[in-house]
């Protein structure tokens, strides 16, 4: 029996030395900089965003946030990254809505499922917008010349199965037209692509096609939204004013690991929330045309569970192999 209870208090006094440096580690958390890994290229929407929140969230957290960019396989190669990384709070994730598309098009392996949320901050309707010389002076003479002949009009997207890929492939679902897919490694190089005349058109956020849009070199055609959005683009039509049933859009958000300890899952959100509250964050956001759109953690993850329902019935429904 002495055995037995020495082996015990030896198998208790074991376990309680292994867990103390997690809970020590979460106590003083943070003591060097956190890496934000963006899961696309520099320049983009998202990009943009998760620089302006290292920047403004400088006020409540002591340690710098480093923002790395990660882009390639519609995202999930930065998410797959920060999904993997160490639980301790040091490498967090930006999650975009494509979290909720590629497990469905075998992309990733990463789901909604394999991360505990901080906080979603953005959310943004999609755009078509073509050049400013375009002879597309509308969203009907766009669609009517994709309309008369298959392929001829070219769309490019921030990558195969982006959220920009899913919705230029559900406007050829609802209004019959085919599209030439052309995928970028992220939204700012297709943006790119376009000013450069490499395509026709671009589906996008308005924030990757601000600067562009307030020069001139850019016009857009059509909003996926629910209704008009705020300047500069009042005067866009939407879909559902030319009587197509199309609401699509993306959104961004911070999530960490599963196993991070809950301490610092806490400490996160709440810098997150003051961040988020921040006067000097919003209007940084609507200055570069993303809408703020804040959720608590587990209301963001309610959210990215029902988009994840969401893009799985409309996948079935629309043709990606283009």
């Amino acid at each position: 029996m002495r055995t037995l209870r020495t082996l015990c208090i030896a198998a208790v006094s074991l376990a309680a030395t292994l867990l103390a440096p997690v809970a020590s580690h979460a106590a003083d958390y943070p003591t060097h900089p956190i890496e934000i890994v963006v899961p696309s290229s520099a320049g983009g929407g998202t990009d943009m965003m998760a620089r302006l929140f290292a920047e403004t969230a400088k006020k409540s957290v002591p340690q710098p946030f480093i923002v790395t960019n990660k882009p390639g396989a519609g995202g999930g190669i930065g998410m797959t990254e920060a999904q993997r990384a160490t639980p301790d709070g040091y490498k967090i994730g930006v999650l975009i809505s494509e979290l909720a598309i590629i497990p469905y098009l075998n992309m990733t392996k990463v789901t909604t499922a394999d991360f505990i949320p901080i906080a979603r901050l953005n959310g943004d309707p999609g755009l078509i917008a073509v050049r400013a010389d375009s002879p597309y002076q509308t969203i009907d003479d766009l669609l009517a010349a994709a309309r008369k002949q298959e392929g001829v009009v070219s769309m490019g997207n921030a990558g195969s199965g982006t959220i920009w890929h899913l919705a230029a492939a559900a406007v050829e679902q609802k209004t019959g037209v085919k599209f030439n897919h052309v995928p970028f490694q992220g939204a700012a190089p297709s943006v790119l692509a376009l000013v450069g005349g490499h395509v026709d058109a671009i589906t996008v956020s308005p924030a990757e096609i601000g600067p562009h849009v307030a020069v001139g070199k850019v016009r857009v055609l059509v909003a996926m939204a629910d209704k008009r959005l705020p300047p500069p683009y009042e005067k866009v039509v939407t879909f559902k004013e030319k009587g197509v049933d199309l609401v699509l859009g993306t959104w961004r958000g911070l999530g960490v690991p599963l196993n991070t300890p809950p301490e610092i899952v806490k400490y996160l959100r709440d810098a997150a929330r003051k961040t988020a509250q921040d006067p000097a964050f919003s209007d940084a956001l609507l200055k570069a045309n993303l809408q703020p759109a804040y959720m608590e953690g587990e209301q963001f993850q309610t959210f990215m569970n029902s988009q994840a329902t969401y893009f799985k019935t409309l996948l079935a429904t629309v043709d990606l192999k283009k």
